[in-house]
């Protein structure tokens, strides 16, 4: 996918161009296999996949009879299911070195007595059925995870916890080497507030996925060497959901500012807009609906506003139809969906940018924007306080405007307040340009990295 993760993956990549690097890339089934988003660059000597949804990898399993898991082994499973310190080590060695169907693993009697006795003790005031084959879809992907074969190398680097924090954990016990695990957002945070929402998971068993995802983070944070975030209020979150405070590292995000000089502007038919901007994929964690509600507020005072929703529409084709039809029911006009697009191409031509995410971490295009003198509207999410009016010693001054999250009276506020004046804009896009070189330029962030590679190659 295009993102903020995915393009930070990449910069990194095409910074060190001296490494070799192998992509294990999880995705959801095989539909999805081979469809990369970014043109690999040249150090990329290989790409694999792991599959969250698959089929059992058994040529008949008709054929494989159903072994029971030795006493160690089943010890270890009933520990991950019941939440109590596990020993994956034995989990990663079973999947790894044993011919095991995942299919008969799930509806075995070993899963069938370790999920019943679960049941017993903590659920046992909801339908069992119900709640086997609950567990059988939460632990799926897990053993689809535990299944995947992990190439050889020299350093690991997850880039979040979850289910590629196992893959870390699995590689660092198979190979002895170190593991770096990195996290834009916390990714144990960002499933909670996701499941909280959905409507495909309802009562207790929103817990019990949320606690997965808990269980999988533990296990990331304890394998690693070093964990990263990239700024301190992530890395509170990150020691209180288990993670050592001495494994911990602030590493902001990187951008090449110059790649952002020299923009085209707007061209004739523009000149009487005041153009907003907003990059971004078109989900429900970016909050589209929001943005343009109050951008119909704001039209209404402000009649030349324009706002371009600049990113990809095909991640969530039923969350992007009900933002096309709320644009026409509310009779909303100057409002363009783009599409996927060189930002470079549009940046210029806005005289602001806007943010109004449920979650975020430290949003590159929030660097972007800065790099092309832009003020920026964000909510308060994630690093955006921090990006607006900069952390402690900073004393440039403002760089945008900051509001509460789905605050629709507050974003159409900072849309009318920002159009209205431009000296102010021009001010704030100023003092983002002064903080973006100042902090957030990609080479401190390669040299952070290059030394966080040299430390933990010399630690094993």
């Amino acid at each position: 996918m295009v993102g903020g993760v995915s393009g930070w993956i990449n910069s990194m990549i095409n910074a060190f161009p001296a490494f070799e690097f192998e992509i294990l890339a999880i995705i959801s089934n095989r539909d999805g296999s081979g469809q990369f988003a970014y043109d690999l660059p040249k150090n990329v000597t290989a790409v694999y996949e792991a599959y969250l949804d698959d089929y059992d990898w058994v040529e008949d399993h008709r054929k494989v009879s159903r072994r029971r898991l030795s006493k160690t082994e089943y010890d270890a499973l009933r520990s991950v299911v019941l939440g109590e310190n596990t020993e994956w080590g034995v989990l990663f060695d079973l999947f790894n070195n044993k011919n095991i169907s995942i299919d008969d693993l799930l509806m075995g009697e070993d899963f069938f007595r370790i999920v019943q006795e679960c049941y017993d003790k903590n659920y046992s005031q909801i339908v069992f059925s119900d709640f086997l084959w609950t567990m059988r879809s939460i632990y799926l992907p897990l053993f689809l995870i535990l299944n995947t074969k992990i190439p050889r190398a020299d350093i690991y680097h997850c880039v979040a916890t979850g289910y590629a924090g196992v893959l870390g954990g699995m590689a660092t016990h198979l190979f002895k080497c170190p593991l770096i695990v990195s996290e834009h957002g916390i990714y144990t945070r960002e499933r909670e507030e996701e499941i909280l929402k959905a409507n495909w998971v309802a009562g207790v068993y929103k817990n019990i996925w949320i606690d997965q995802f808990r269980k999988m983070s533990k296990l990331a944070y304890g394998s690693a060497d070093i964990v990263t975030s990239l700024y301190g209020h992530a890395k509170k979150l990150q020691i209180e959901l288990g993670c050592p405070e001495s494994k911990t590292e602030i590493t902001p995000n990187g951008i090449t500012v110059e790649n952002f000089e020299n923009l085209p502007g707007k061209n004739e038919d523009e000149m009487s807009y005041i153009q907003i901007g907003a990059v971004l994929r078109v989900t429900p964690i970016k909050d589209v609906k929001t943005l343009i509600q109050a951008f119909s507020f704001a039209k209404e005072i402000m009649p030349n506003l324009r706002l371009f929703i600049m990113g990809p529409v095909d991640e969530d084709e039923v969350y992007a139809k009900e933002c096309y039809d709320l644009v026409k029911n509310l009779g909303v006009k100057d409002v363009i969906f783009t599409g996927r697009v060189n930002v470079r191409e549009y940046l210029g031509r806005m005289d602001m940018t806007i943010l109004t995410s449920i979650s975020e971490g430290q949003p590159l295009t929030i660097l972007e924007s800065f790099a092309a003198h832009k003020p920026v509207i964000a909510t308060d999410v994630g690093c955006c306080s921090e990006l607006i009016f900069g952390e402690e010693g900073d004393e440039l001054g403002e760089a945008g405007i900051l509001t509460h999250i789905m605050n629709t009276q507050e974003i159409s506020e900072a849309m009318v307040k920002l159009a209205r004046n431009a000296a102010l804009r021009e001010k704030m896009g100023n003092v983002g340009y002064e903080r973006v070189n100042k902090y957030y330029r990609v080479e401190f962030m390669r040299d952070k990295y290059a030394e966080l590679y040299r430390r933990v190659s010399k630690r094993r």
